[in-house]
């Protein structure tokens, strides 16, 4: 008998280029003449632009092309932030969007774009833009008009955000009061360029960048133990394993060394390989989402707490896909959800919820709320109701 062939399609992204291991302000200043971009909106996170020389370099590089600086963007991108940046931006006149900071504000430079292309200029008309996802399982995603103003991405930390055309944003004036993190998609949200410069990763803050790390690894395995896999992300996925575990280990014990941050930037950047061309995550992502927009756990923790309890829920169904997983991170032989553990506990990571800060009275309101996000459905091991999901909660408690 002849063995069934794959078949698929390769996308290759919406996105220019991506620059490793160069000075930051000297990259953006060569793509600003490139782009010729004449008013250039830059968006930073607020710490950062009070404690670092980050947003002045930035301003020296661009000289009077640069339009504003926005630094207000909270934790989850809440939509009343976004709507805010985009007012100020188009305002602005902005023709390109510049970032640094980590995933909330390239979220939030997202959004704007979309803001702008769509003429959103309240929060709740953001509704009209958002991801659903139906009692049937199945995502649907209203059109939305594509951007012209595109963004530079200067990432300080490891969420790989930068490298998708998705963005998750916070509705915070809900009418039942919770809080929820919302997905949204447009080709042009993409960065049009990313700069890894791994000098400008430097002053995060070593929790954030450890697990931010963590959550780049929880890409690629949820990609590759995906029911939907691509041979170009298996590889890529595999090599960013790789390149995390060693990059982390390193910068955790010398954190100034720059090769092992660029690294960790580099596997951040292959991990995303597999979003890119819609390889489905799991409910490591899913309950993750909710985690975050919910009860306020950074993205980083979320994959801490979750990845190994959903890689041991679904290792019956990807239990030859998790062999791979472990491989990689130097266990061959041991269950991944093991291997993927202790890599958290070296690092000196989270690995509950209550270590999170996570509310036993939340775990069901958690539960109820994942089943509405777009990859409780797409997780390789079917997943019937609450009940399954309060379960994972259970184990992470």
């Amino acid at each position: 008998m002849t063995e069934a062939m794959p078949t698929g399609t390769y996308r290759y992204p919406n996105m220019d280029r991506v620059i490793y291991g160069l000075p930051f302000a000297a990259a953006l200043a060569a793509e600003r003449e490139r782009k010729g971009a004449e008013r250039v909106f830059l968006l930073a996170g607020n710490t950062l632009s009070r404690e670092t020389s980050f947003v002045a370099d930035a301003r020296a590089a661009l000289g009077n092309r640069l339009a504003g600086v926005w630094t207000r963007i909270g934790p989850h991108t809440p939509r009343v932030d976004v709507v805010a940046a985009a007012i100020a931006a188009r305002a602005a006149g902005a023709d390109m969007l510049v970032t640094i900071g980590g995933g909330s504000v390239t979220d939030a430079a997202k959004m704007v774009g979309m803001c702008l292309a769509n003429d959103i200029t309240e929060p709740r008309q953001l509704d009209r833009l958002r991801a659903i996802t139906g009692a049937d399982g199945v995502t649907r995603r209203p059109p939305t008009k594509s951007g012209d103003v595109r963004t530079v991405s200067i990432p300080t930390t490891l969420s790989a955000g930068d490298f998708s055309s998705f963005a998750g944003c916070t509705d915070t004036e809900t009418a039942d009061g919770v809080k929820r993190k919302e997905s949204y998609a447009s080709a042009t949200m993409m960065p049009e360029s990313v700069i890894l410069d791994p000098a400008v990763s430097l002053p995060t803050p070593e929790w954030l960048w450890l697990s931010t790390g963590i959550r780049a690894l929880d890409h690629a395995v949820e990609d590759i133990c995906s029911s939907n896999s691509q041979p170009m992300s298996d590889g890529t996925s595999l090599h960013a394993i790789r390149l995390l575990a060693r990059g982390l280990r390193v910068s955790k014990v010398d954190p100034t060394n720059l090769a092992a941050r660029l690294d960790c930037q580099l596997g951040a950047w292959m991990s995303m390989v597999g979003s890119q061309n819609g390889v489905t995550k799991g409910a490591s992502h899913g309950i993750g989402h909710v985690l975050g927009g919910t009860a306020g756990v950074p993205h980083g923790y979320t994959s801490c707490v979750m990845l190994p309890h959903v890689l041991r829920f679904n290792a019956p169904v990807n239990a030859a896909r998790q062999a791979w997983v472990a491989e990689a991170l130097g266990r061959a032989g041991e269950p991944a959800a093991d291997a993927v553990a202790a890599l958290i506990a070296e690092l000196g990571l989270p690995t509950t919820l209550r270590a999170v800060g996570v509310r036993e009275d939340q775990l069901d309101i958690i539960a109820k709320g994942s089943m509405h996000d777009r990859f409780i459905p797409t997780n390789p091991r079917p997943i019937d109701g609450p009940a399954t999901v309060r379960a994972l909660l259970d184990a992470a408690w």
